[in-house]
């Protein structure tokens, strides 16, 4: 691979009224790639909530954590009240300099708290706002705060999520809050390339209600086109795919997904039985369907003959298999560390802790490992740009 020349967001400007998951996540990502984040909090308050998100044994101090650390790698902290007037003319000399303002609050404050472009595009026309909200904007829900685990429960998640029979269960981790982040993400960049080409800025919304809407994708489809309505299913297995799903081994279960015709034969043959690649009940995606009962009881028995590990040595690289993990097990594996998506980087008080890198690689280039800021850290410099002096800074952190 061609070694890239620098990061591609270097010289973006984000200021970001932000707090908790979502949106931190979101330009928590953009920082990885570049770009300057430079977090509004509100220091009168405690700053980001997820400041004071602690583990039970957490060894961080008051005011940081390692849920902070996990959404605000790379960053910069300023402290506004931007319900004061001072607070508010420190942000639009500020949102001057800047690409873009994000928000993630609730959908009726950011007109409040002059966030929106009707706001900002006076002090800068090609400014991007873009404004991560529980329901929106606008409507009915645009007061209602809103959380993940709701829309997972609202959107149908609940419905295809654990054993068929079973209660309604939601995804183990914050699924919408992190895709959410992820579009919002995606709207802030294309925001920022359109108001370069063009000139003129504007608002651009996504919420944790649309996102999780929009997750539904082919299962959407299927229901609005066909009135199929998916659920859970046994052992989570595809709806119509099979094999695909967990399967017994000697010591566990492993997963795996045959989702191209051509893996069922290749199966087949690494398990020892290659009669059922040719066997007519077998043969199709259909047939498979029709019979998938008898393929797990199949299955089942001739896996439960060796190992997950041995199995995954066997089926290395010609179907689609992996173990069943524990969080702890997951992070621990030796294909993890080999590929050095753990990063390791010093706290602002001094802690060496360990995180999940990001998702996003370049070439030659090695992940950014700078930590999350301390309240109000970069005050006086953020501040001291624009041309207020260091009292003026300080007298900013705690304006009232």
């Amino acid at each position: 691979m061609i070694p890239m020349a620098g990061r591609p967001l270097e010289g973006v400007r984000i200021i970001a009224v932000e707090q908790y998951g979502a949106g931190p996540h979101s330009t928590m990502q953009l920082a990885d790639l570049g770009a300057e984040v430079i977090k509004v909090e509100n220091a009168n308050d405690g700053g980001d909530v997820g400041r004071h998100v602690r583990h039970a044994n957490e060894q961080l101090p008051n005011g940081d954590s390692l849920f902070f650390q996990s959404f605000n790698r790379g960053k910069r902290s300023t402290s506004l009240n931007l319900k004061s007037d001072a607070g508010q003319a420190a942000l639009r000399r500020l949102a001057a300099t800047a690409d873009a303002v994000f928000n993630n609050l609730r959908g009726d404050i950011p007109s409040k708290l002059g966030l929106t472009y009707e706001s900002l595009k006076s002090v800068n026309p090609r400014l991007v706002c873009v404004h991560l909200s529980a329901y929106g904007r606008e409507g009915a829900r645009s007061s209602w705060p809103g959380y993940d685990f709701l829309m997972q429960a609202e959107c149908g998640y609940l419905s295809v999520t654990g054993e068929k029979g079973g209660p309604p269960s939601r995804m183990g981790l914050s699924i919408v809050d992190l895709s959410t982040g992820l579009q919002a993400a995606l709207a802030l960049v294309s925001g920022v390339l359109g108001a370069r080409a063009t000139g003129k800025g504007g608002d651009y919304d996504v919420s944790l209600f649309d996102v999780a809407m929009t997750n539904l994708c082919y299962a959407g489809s299927w229901y609005l086109n066909l009135g199929e309505k998916i659920g859970r299913e046994e052992r989570s297995a595809h709806p119509n795919l099979v094999p695909s799903q967990l399967y017994k081994t000697g010591d566990g279960w492993i997963f795996l997904m045959c989702n191209k015709e051509k893996f069922w034969p290749v199966l087949c043959n690494c398990i020892g039985q290659p009669q059922w690649g040719s066997d007519i009940r077998f043969a199709t995606f259909s047939d498979r369907l029709t019979n998938r009962d008898l393929i797990t009881r199949l299955l089942d028995e001739v896996l439960s003959k060796k190992t997950t590990a041995e199995w995954m040595e066997i089926f290395a690289g010609a179907v689609p298999a992996a173990p069943v993990n524990d969080i702890a097990q997951a992070l621990n594996s030796e294909f993890l560390h080999s590929t050095d998506q753990v990063i390791e980087y010093r706290t602002p008080s001094g802690k060496t802790i360990r995180s999940v890198g990001p998702g996003v690689r370049q070439p030659g280039i090695k992940p950014r490992s700078d930590p999350a800021p301390a309240l109000a850290a970069d005050q006086k410099r953020v501040f001291g740009d624009l041309g207020y002096t260091s009292e003026e800074a300080e007298a900013l952190a705690g304006s009232t």
